[in-house]
């Protein structure tokens, strides 16, 4: 059963913007100050990372455009390159990635939403994870219902998301900004500012991934040559205002020394702005946040397992479709079971987690490469939209992505080694689920 386009551009704009804006955001700000030490290069980080977000939307607009599939992002790949690299590269994301990762920010959710709901007796850290899959169990069944009925919650969850953090920003501004004017120009960092400056872009930029996986809807939004790319575009555009305000909110009440020091940014700007009480604020920001994460990784892996299965690297069941709601129930009932494994296990998949990050953005500079084949192939086949300035932004990115991830080998060489490691026995896998689905 194939998949049917039921998602309009507001859909996806709202799914773009879930995708990206999850917890990063109320945490990244404390690494990246403490990395840049000052407050151009901490600002230059994160208006370098948007700009080159901007160069990755465009990209990857153009690809949306010109191969609207389901799982796209896995399947461009596989038929630009071979379906042996395609699954090399996703096989650990979409099996342990992606799970524990959801796992990790429903727990995450759940530890800030259980204060509010339980008593102190009963805060203990099995109520957290009854809360997470609680969580789980609830949005599994909504995307249970159908694709729809997944990205109505979506709509809701981000729209008050967005609500939610405009508030914060207001309150910030509110406050007058005592402490941030009392921070001195002068460097408080020992390193050189292209040091200071390359450090701080690593996290700002996993705090900016995400909208690539846009691609795995190609099938479920309507006139997606179209809608993709304006997708993509309008919801980056709304993250890169977001995240330079924001950002500019914390700086202005608590300096860049204030946001070095802070565990949770945004909770520390609460309190210094309105006492303890006000971290309920940040709190429901929080929980909405994780959820809201929680439900679009629900309703986009599915479909990667989809175009796995449609290529024969996983058993035909999982591109099993309910013709009325399509919904991939069997995937969806697998995918959520998984998580909700990874809830309660969660320390055994945390450390493979931190071995694979490396590779998230080789993974994104192959898929944003498939572009120049794609046009090469596709030269005399009419499209909705092109990247502009052609070759040059889609090269920077690559360039871009590729040195985020050598900085990260660079600095965390013990954990890319594991990676690597995990990245070969994806091969043996690959042909061994092959010959278990009869190809």
């Amino acid at each position: 059963m194939s998949i049917k386009p039921k998602l309009s551009t507001f859909d996806a704009t709202m799914i773009v913007v879930s995708l990206v804006i999850g917890i990063g955001i109320f945490r990244t700000p404390a690494i990246v100050a403490s990395a840049s030490g000052t407050a151009w290069i901490f600002f230059a980080a994160w208006i370098l990372g948007g700009l080159f977000s901007y160069f990755g939307a465009l990209t990857f607009a153009e690809i949306g455009s010109r191969f609207p599939r389901p799982g796209a992002y896995y399947t461009v790949v596989a038929e630009c390159y071979h379906p042996a690299v395609a699954f090399m590269m996703n096989w650990a994301n979409v099996v342990v990635v992606n799970t524990a990762g959801s796992a990790a920010v429903a727990m995450i959710g759940a530890e800030y939403l259980t204060p509010i709901m339980f008593p102190a007796h009963l805060q203990t850290p099995l109520t957290s994870q009854l809360v997470a899959g609680g969580m789980t169990i609830i949005l599994v069944g909504i995307n249970y219902a159908g694709i729809k009925s997944g990205a109505w919650t979506q709509n809701v969850l981000t729209i008050v998301k967005i609500g939610m953090m405009a508030i914060v920003i207001i309150i910030a501004f509110a406050s007058g900004g005592a402490v941030a004017s009392s921070v001195p120009s002068e460097t408080t960092t020992t390193q050189p500012f292209y040091l200071a400056l390359a450090l701080g872009l690593i996290a700002v930029y996993y705090t900016y991934g995400g909208y690539q996986s846009t691609l795995n809807f190609g099938a479920d939004i309507r006139s997606p040559e179209r809608n993709i790319p304006r997708a993509i575009f309008f919801g980056i555009s709304i993250i890169v205002g977001l995240y330079l305000l924001i950002n500019t909110a914390y700086y202005y009440v608590l300096g860049i020394d204030g946001m070095a020091n802070a565990k949770l940014v945004a909770a520390e700007v609460a309190r210094v702005c309105f006492g303890q009480s006000a971290s309920t604020i940040v709190s429901v920001v929080i929980v909405l946040s994780a959820m809201g994460f929680l439900n679009v990784t629900l309703m986009q892996i599915p479909r990667t397992y989809y175009a796995m299965a449609e290529g024969g690297a996983l058993p035909q069941i999982f591109m099993k479709v309910n013709e009325k709601t399509q919904a991939q129930e069997f995937t969806l009932l697998f995918f959520g079971g998984m998580i909700l494994l990874s809830i309660f296990f969660l320390g055994t998949f945390e450390s493979l987690v931190n071995y694979i990050m490396f590779f998230d953005n080789i993974n994104n500079a192959i898929v944003a490469s498939t572009i120049f084949i794609l046009r090469r192939r596709m030269a005399a086949s009419p499209v909705s939209y092109k990247v502009p300035l052609y070759p040059i932004l889609p090269a920077l990115f690559v360039i871009f992505l590729l040195g985020i991830s050598l900085n990260v080998l660079l600095s965390q060489p013990a954990d890319t080694y594991i990676g690597l490691a995990i990245l070969a026995v994806g091969y043996p896998i690959y042909h061994l689920m092959r010959r278990i689905s009869g190809h």
